[in-house]
């Protein structure tokens, strides 16, 4: 397994202090890690222009981009889901630029505004006969450029790791698998260990994500999000949470992963800092 950074555990510092992707780039190599996955681009009005000289700036740095992470909401009525696919084949189109072969795409939050039209149960099974044709359709055109497509347990809708399970077997495409977050199991109150213990098998990429846990009942508190559930969470340093992050990394060595571990930061602590120190602790680890 190889180290890498998410560039969304940047995103605060960048914001704060307005650092660029290069400076991203530049702090990845600096905290000794050879990789980054970035999680989105920035405004450019240009993407495939501006993925290109991402790519170029990482070679020279001799940093390796793993993968690329975008959002999407697949549950529409036909026309809109058309737009939607038809957006995210042009992200496959900014993944290529980038040079990586991995690409994860959000797939629904679950029925809501945005589905009103939808011809279908208000049921996970309804909300599959929608969506499913249109992640084939995604990975099918990400197949012709090299890169595969893929899911995250991300936004609570498709988060539990039996409905991600259901839609990795329906989907039974090729060129589509699983970003697996071993932290994001926690937002729907699913043991993550339970959890990674059932997907790592379909892993083809994974975050590492920490979270600290109190009663939802204490809201509201600044930092800490509510869950569906009567938890809420507050995003830790990796190491620094309740998630049982080594038994995790020995679940996937027992399943033979060998991609890559991307460390996602989400917490209060000064961003670099906590992800130096999540670095360290991982490096422990592997």
């Amino acid at each position: 397994m190889k180290l890498c950074i998410s560039s969304y555990s940047l995103s605060r510092w960048r914001r704060e202090t307005g650092a660029t992707l290069e400076d991203t780039i530049d702090a990845v190599a600096d905290l000794g890690v050879s990789a980054i996955e970035f999680s989105g681009l920035d405004d450019a009005p240009k993407p495939l222009r501006r993925a290109e000289a991402l790519r170029r700036y990482a070679e020279r740095k001799k940093i390796e981009i793993a993968s690329y992470s975008v959002g999407a909401e697949l549950l529409r009525p036909a026309a809109e889901q058309a737009m939607a696919v038809a957006a995210l084949q042009r992200d496959v189109d900014v993944a290529a630029a980038l040079g990586v072969r991995r690409m994860r795409h959000d797939i629904t939050r679950g029925f809501g505004e945005w589905s009103k039209g939808v011809r279908s149960p208000k049921t996970f099974a309804g909300a599959m006969a929608v969506i499913v044709p249109a992640v084939r359709e995604v990975a099918d055109y990400a197949k012709t450029i090299g890169v595969r497509t893929s899911l995250e347990n991300h936004g609570f809708y498709m988060q539990e790791s039996k409905r991600v399970e259901a839609l990795l077997r329906k989907v039974d495409h090729p060129n589509f698998g699983l970003t697996m977050d071993m932290g994001n199991f926690l937002c729907v109150n699913e043991n993550p260990v339970s959890a990674v213990r059932r997907l790592a098998k379909y892993a083809q990429m994974v975050h590492v994500k920490d979270f600290h846990v109190r009663p939802k009942k204490s809201l509201p508190l600044p930092g800490w999000f509510a869950t569906p559930t009567p938890i809420a969470l507050r995003g830790a340093i990796v190491g620094h949470g309740v998630i049982d992050i080594p038994k995790q990394i020995g679940l996937l060595k027992k399943a033979a992963y060998r991609g890559f571990l991307s460390l996602e930061f989400e917490g209060l602590e000064e961003p670099l800092k906590a992800v130096r120190m999540g670095v360290d602790y991982l490096r422990q680890l592997i």
